[in-house]
């Protein structure tokens, strides 16, 4: 079976816009994710459609709460298919942990991952909020602690997939938002990267919005990239 790298962001408002871009991508080719614009809109419908036109689910829900409700959450987002779904490192070991254990009852259960530092901040931005060390030094500390409570991946900065690789091993399963064409602006991203150098970085799966999502042929945009990583002859 094949294992696309490519993540195409569903940043859209309403279902006919889900559907209007789903049908111009390729499920051999990439994976959907849902957020939650996209969830708190639709909800679950959206999540049926998507795989009824042959595309795995990633649900970027981004649960962060005590460790039961946390839980119950990812046990309610595991019952609707999806391939992946994500916490937040920053709930904490026993979030996590009972997050991964409520998972282990489902015959195939998604991947679980939880999200380190959001993109979109920088080192003045954590300083803001009362954490005066660096994004990759956060980055690298929450990934260990995601690693050590069972989870099977982070979200994490291109820029730091490198770093990653290097302490926490090769398995540990590494989605990198914020990819850019080399060319394109970084919109509301501080840390991106193209998709070329992601993946030499150690990323294990791209989270690709605008690039594709708004390019005149989506479906051209996403073989291009493709093609480009090295997925397609």
């Amino acid at each position: 079976m094949s294992d696309p790298k490519i993540i195409v962001a569903l940043d859209v408002p309403n279902l006919q816009s889900a559907l209007s871009l789903l049908n111009k991508l390729d499920p051999l080719i990439c994976r959907v994710k849902v957020g939650k614009e996209l969830f708190t809109s639709v909800g679950p419908q959206v999540i049926e459609q998507c795989m009824q036109k042959g595309f795995e689910v990633f649900l970027d829900l981004k649960f962060h709460d005590i460790p039961n409700t946390t839980a119950q959450a990812c046990k309610t987002a595991a019952s609707l298919g999806v391939w992946m779904i994500n916490v937040h490192a920053l709930g904490g070991r026993k979030m996590m942990e009972a997050s991964r254990n409520v998972l282990a009852s489902f015959a195939r259960p998604p991947k679980l991952i939880a999200v380190t530092i959001l993109t979109s901040m920088n080192g003045d931005d954590l300083k803001e909020v009362g954490i005066n060390t660096e994004p990759d030094a956060m980055v690298l500390r929450l990934a260990k602690l995601a690693q050590s409570s069972g989870l099977e991946g982070v979200v994490c900065s291109a820029h730091e997939a490198a770093l990653l690789r290097q302490n926490c091993g090769n398995h540990l399963c590494l989605v990198t938002p914020g990819i850019r064409a080399s060319d394109a602006a970084g919109d509301d991203q501080s840390r991106i990267m193209t998709p070329c150098e992601a993946i030499l970085n150690g990323a294990s799966y791209l989270v690709i919005g605008r690039p594709i999502t708004q390019a005149i042929d989506p479906l051209v945009a996403l073989q291009n990239i493709s093609k480009e990583i090295g997925e397609m002859a």
